[in-house]
């Protein structure tokens, strides 16, 4: 089914008319192809010896180049005991039928415009082709009742052909379109043409951004008090949206057989002020080769008539950035996931620059050969790309090559230089890359929440069964950040260094975990909890614990952005958050000792409380030695990384 049948699914029949009668006509034209094809078939196999009509030309002037089996009709068939025998059959036979029924659509399915008569000779004929199907060929009497003209005679296919072809001249007079700045209109008021300007402007304003890609035909009618506009925004015949405009409310209705896009144009309109209502998914007979699609209406009421105006100009502006949506969200996820692919796209609309221009100057493989010119040691083969950079420079880094394909088409600039700008642009952001410092700041972060924790369960002298599966699944969660790493240095030495470093950091996660277990086992029954000088030198020790890894956190944001143009301020306040870090495990020294002490003094009667105590000050002092560490490989990675001897 063609466009048309989608806009009559959603019930705007009257938008029809001009569009089923082009289409009747070129199917008329058709029709008679096919008949005259016919013809010369039976003629060549009542004379083999004749010479063959060759139908090449004519065949591929109707748009047929792909019909190899109407060639064959007129240079295969052969008679059998008078029977025509024609291969193929069934397939001309249902060229019959399409066409037929395309052509009888404007005198026999707008209610308006039914002619009764010509219908009930379609369905006829409809029925008879049908019954042919299921013949070897064509008998003497089926090939007169196909293409005899002799009205004083029987009816025939090529009569009804004729009369429906008569009956469309007379109605393509009465339905005579007009041009309202490039939109197709008929039977409109003189008031509708400030409305379908205005909508054509928002078509015009980014109609560029498809290039030379079909869409964005747009048709106008009147229906009472309403005006329909239609644009069949691309070329998928589910793909369809209809305007009611009555007063200064705004219908439409949105057909779309992906849902994601769907959505996507659903959050574009809402934008503007559009309200959804959202129906189950629509199945119709020879629409979207019968699978479901989406349909969905939405209203917008304007304040006055220039509000309404920009409301027409702002929805037709947004039409464009649907037009082969799908096919560029599929490419782009080659390199981030879908809700990222999605965010690239609705960026491209928003700053209205599109995607169709990044498909034109190859999409993917545009992408594919940028990673293989600018680094080998980057990029192996099956990385995609949000695992080198990580995601949001990857989105960034696509953002922007959407941007430079839109901006060097429209001045109509070589592809090969968007893809040497590609190429410029992923070395750029591998130059800055900062992807394996997201994953030491996102361990750290779980490592705070843990220190942070284990000092309120401390301070409050409260450890509760949800605390301690929360310390659980932070401490699962670093663990998972260490064996990414280490997964992705499998394949790229140049992580061996990071998983190095997330190791000894792994060890504070594990510590600070263990330490809050010891410490909700300390308040559980039979225990009694800890004495209060012990608590006290306790919540020190975890306090300074914490407060060394507040400069850990410090000196890894630091550290991602330093390299040998690094301002000396910035060098100084790494250098000195390390010093810290070893200061915090000299003073935890100190204080474990002191701890010890205390729980002598004061546990020396309680072997149990004393046991726990003893473990719990030396796991979070474990947390400080690790925190060390992890802090000298910090430095020597970002010493070798500012090209400095560690």
């Amino acid at each position: 089914m063609e466009k048309e049948g989608a806009v009559a699914s959603l019930g705007q029949s009257s938008l029809l008319l001009p569009a089923w009668i082009k289409a009747a006509l070129q199917a008329n034209d058709r029709l008679k192809l096919y008949l005259s094809v016919l013809q010369s078939a039976a003629q060549r196999a009542v004379n083999p010896a004749a010479t063959s009509v060759d139908w090449t030309r004519e065949i591929t002037h109707m748009g047929l180049r792909d019909a190899t089996w109407l060639k064959d009709v007129a240079t295969t068939a052969y008679l059998q005991d008078q029977t025509l025998i024609v291969p193929q059959l069934t397939l001309w036979l249902d060229a019959l039928s399409a066409d037929l029924s395309i052509m009888a659509r404007p005198l026999c399915d707008i209610p308006e415009h039914k002619d009764p008569a010509l219908a009930t000779r379609r369905d006829l004929w409809l029925q008879k082709l049908e019954e042919l199907n299921d013949e070897e060929g064509l008998s003497p009497q089926a090939l007169s009742d196909l293409t005899h003209g002799n009205r004083k005679g029987s009816d025939s296919f090529h009569l009804l052909v004729m009369d429906l072809h008569k009956q469309l001249n007379a109605m393509a007079v009465t339905v005579a379109t007009e041009d309202v700045n490039g939109a197709h209109v008929w039977q409109i008021e003189d008031d509708d043409r400030t409305l379908i300007r205005a909508f054509m402007r928002g078509i015009a304003r980014t109609a560029a951004l498809k290039f030379n890609h079909p869409g964005l035909d747009t048709a106008a009618t009147r229906n009472g008090k309403r005006l329909l506009i239609q644009n069949d925004i691309g070329t998928n015949d589910a793909h369809v949206l209809v305007i009611e405009v009555e007063k200064r409310t705004v219908h439409l209705t949105y057909s779309d057989l992906h849902v994601a896009r769907f959505d996507f144009f659903r959050q574009m309109l809402e934008g503007i002020g559009f309200e959804w209502t959202v129906f189950d998914p629509r199945t119709t007979d020879g629409l979207n080769q019968g699978k479901p699609y989406q349909v969905g209406s939405a209203l917008c009421k304007a304040a006055d008539d220039e509000a309404l105006q920009e409301v027409l100009e702002a929805v037709a502006s947004r039409i464009v950035f649907v037009i082969d949506w799908n096919r560029a969200r599929k490419r782009l996820q080659s390199f981030v996931r879908k809700p990222v692919a999605i965010a690239v796209l609705r960026f491209a609309a928003d700053q209205n620059l599109g995607h169709m221009a990044w498909l034109l100057a190859g999409g993917e493989q545009l992408i594919h050969e940028a990673m293989q010119a600018v680094d080998g040691e980057a990029f192996r083969i099956g990385d995609r790309l949000d695992q080198v950079l990580g995601e949001a420079a990857t989105q960034s880094f696509l953002q922007d090559l959407l941007r430079i394909a839109s901006t060097k088409l429209r001045e109509q600039q070589p592809v090969a230089l968007i893809a040497d700008e590609a190429r410029l642009l992923l070395a750029r952001v591998l130059q800055r890359r900062t992807f394996e410092y997201d994953l030491l700041a996102e361990h750290a972060a779980f490592c705070h929440g843990l220190a942070f924790a284990l000092s309120e369960a401390l301070e409050f002298a409260s450890t509760s069964a949800d605390t301690v599966q929360r310390a659980k699944n932070w401490e699962r969660k670093a663990d998972h950040l260490l064996m990414e790493a280490r997964r992705r240095a499998e394949r790229q030495p140049r992580w061996l260094p990071m998983v190095q470093l997330l190791d000894e950091m792994d060890d504070i996660a594990d510590a600070l975990e263990e330490a809050t277990f010891i410490h909700s086992m300390m308040l559980a029954q039979p225990m009694a909890g800890l004495p209060v000088p012990v608590n006290a030198v306790l919540c020190e020790l975890a306090d300074t614990t914490l407060a060394a890894i507040q400069d850990q956190i410090k000196a890894i944001e630091i550290a991602r952005h330093m390299s040998e143009q690094t301002d000396p301020a910035d060098s100084e306040d790494f250098l000195q958050a390390l010093w810290r870090i070893l200061r915090a495990e000299r003073i935890c020294d100190d204080l474990l000792r002191n701890a010890r002490v205390l729980i002598v003094q004061t546990l020396n009667a309680s072997p149990m409380t004393f046991s726990l105590a003893t473990e719990l000050a030396a796991t979070i002092e474990k947390a400080t030695d690790s925190l060390l560490t992890a802090g000298y490989a910090l430095r020597k990675l970002v010493l070798n990384k500012s090209g400095m001897s560690a």
